[in-house]
């Protein structure tokens, strides 16, 4: 009962900063571009922890730490490495610059816009928006599921009264203050993340494991006790499983790292805050405390899932009736079991702020792929201010009801759920956004052909191949595109010579 006190004293004080944030940032809010990108205004620890909050999530300590943390052992850290590497480093340096400035160039402010002015493509823009608003919503949902989860196993809250509260956290800043509000909310989530996420590490590594009475010896201690049981707990391809699974194979490890980190790199909820930095100067700063970031929040994560093997034996992992092994109950149960009340109120917000984060940035994107790319209303009120900001909030509390309801009827687990979101909207708008920065030679026609390469591909592979080889069809999908674009550009209509000149202005 004390922990639960203590834990919804935390989550008061958590809502009432987040409240407040909201309010400030409703009175800097003017218009469509203060509310979507902050007027591009960010400097580089705020523009690099945005990057980071919204990249981390519950699914990452739930669903991925859980699963993989117990089914690849040591081997998910290879995820830690690839995200911080790839998916915020490499994304960063390579991106951010050109991104920046071709977004400048064309006047847009949402990946369905620079892809219709990049190519001059009429209808690329309906098009590509509506696959973000579709195919991001069981996203969002994951993300939801997720944290109901913990907050069922920590504060033994109803899972639907915890979904309620998702809501009420979420769209009180978000909907009142727009891009700058999640920054700056952001930027408060992301240092509770990371000292939480250390805390937790350095906890578990020193914490009594099952089967024995002695404390963990630290972290290297801890990762030879997941070396030595691993193989009894997941034995290798090729032997009998154990509670139906086996050791994953090289390309289910790389499919998934490649899937998580390069995947990223078309995903609009990560590239918008590219078009929202201050100036170019502000990248390479960014860069680094993204990268930092990034190691800490995946190395915590993953080997609290890896450790999960020393606190628990094939006999006390949480199973079903049938004795299938609940993945997304793993950590929760981790967490509730070993650690001290403090603390895990702690995780708790460590877990909400990640989730508040990535939801408020899934939320935003998708109400503007609405409000500003399938309808792009600007319509005056009488006292001046632009009614579309109205319009944004609008959908954006429509948004988070609706990734409730599908998150309430508990459509699949959590991890398929974001496999077969990030693949089909990675797959869409990865190959035609990066070589649109890059590459003046890719046609109207390319373009079209990457982004319905990527969406059919992965869809069609998801429900051939099945949900559990999902990383592998979102990786196949993200990969097709950079090789049908090229082939069809060659033999289509070159570009406009005055779109390039534009676009590449200053390039």
């Amino acid at each position: 009962m004390e922990n639960v006190n203590i834990g919804i004293v935390f989550l008061a004080v958590f809502l009432a900063i987040m409240t407040g944030v909201g309010v400030w940032g409703m009175k800097k809010t003017k218009t469509l571009g203060d509310f979507f990108l902050g007027g591009r205004t960010l400097g580089p620890w705020v523009s690099a922890v945005a990057y980071g909050t919204s990249y981390f999530s519950a699914v990452i300590f739930i669903g991925f730490a859980g699963t993989q943390g117990w089914q690849f052992g040591l081997n998910a850290l290879w995820i830690a490495i690839g995200n911080a590497i790839i998916g915020a480093l490499a994304a960063w340096l390579v991106l951010a610059r050109r991104t920046r400035r071709m977004t400048q160039n064309l006047d847009t402010m949402t990946m369905p816009a620079f892809l219709q002015e990049r190519y001059g493509a009429k209808h690329l823009k309906p098009v590509a928006a509506s696959i973000i608003f579709f195919f991001l919503l069981p996203y969002s949902a994951s993300v939801f599921k997720g944290l109901g989860h913990l907050f069922e196993a920590v504060f033994h809250i109803d899972y639907d009264i915890a979904l309620l509260i998702m809501i009420a956290f979420t769209g009180v800043y978000m909907i009142l203050g727009g891009y700058f509000a999640i920054a700056v909310t952001d930027f408060i989530q992301g240092i509770i993340m990371f000292v939480g996420a250390a805390v937790m590490i350095g906890v578990l590594s020193g914490g009594s494991s099952a089967g024995s009475s002695g404390e963990g010896g630290g972290y290297f201690e801890m990762v030879k006790k997941v070396i030595a049981v691993y193989p009894s707990h997941v034995p290798p391809a090729g032997q009998s499983p154990v509670l139906g699974i086996n050791q994953p194979s090289a390309l289910t490890v790389i499919s998934l790292v490649f899937m998580t980190s390069f995947g990223t790199w078309g995903l609009p909820q990560m590239t918008q805050k590219f078009y929202a930095i201050k100036n170019e100067a502000v990248i390479p700063k960014a860069a680094i405390v993204t990268t930092i970031f990034a190691l800490m929040i995946g190395f915590a994560a993953y080997s609290t899932g890896a450790f999960s093997h020393v606190f628990f034996d094939l006999n006390t992992i949480p199973k079903d009736a049938n004795g299938k092994i609940l993945y997304d109950l793993i950590v929760p149960t981790l967490l509730t079991g070993h650690l001290p009340e403090v603390l895990l109120a702690l995780i708790m917000l460590l877990v909400l702020s990640a989730s508040m984060s990535t939801l408020s940035s899934l939320v935003l994107v998708s109400s503007s792929s609405v409000v500003i790319d399938l309808a792009p209303v600007k319509l005056e009120t009488k006292n001046g201010k632009d009614t579309s900001v109205a319009m944004m909030r609008f959908l954006s509390a429509i948004f988070i009801i609706i990734s409730y309801f599908i998150s309430r009827f508990q459509i699949s687990i959590i991890v398929y759920l974001m496999s077969l979101s990030w693949g089909a909207v990675s797959g869409s708008f990865a190959a035609p956004y990066i070589l649109g920065l890059y590459s003046k030679k890719v046609t109207k026609a390319g373009a079209y052909a990457g982004l319905i390469s990527g969406l059919t591909v992965e869809i069609a592979l998801f429900f051939i191949l099945g949900a559990s080889n999902s990383p592998l069809t979102a990786s196949i999908a993200i990969v097709v595109p950079f090789i049908v674009i090229p082939v069809v550009s060659a033999f289509t209509t070159p570009p406009d010579k005055e779109l390039l000149d534009r676009a590449f202005e200053g390039i």
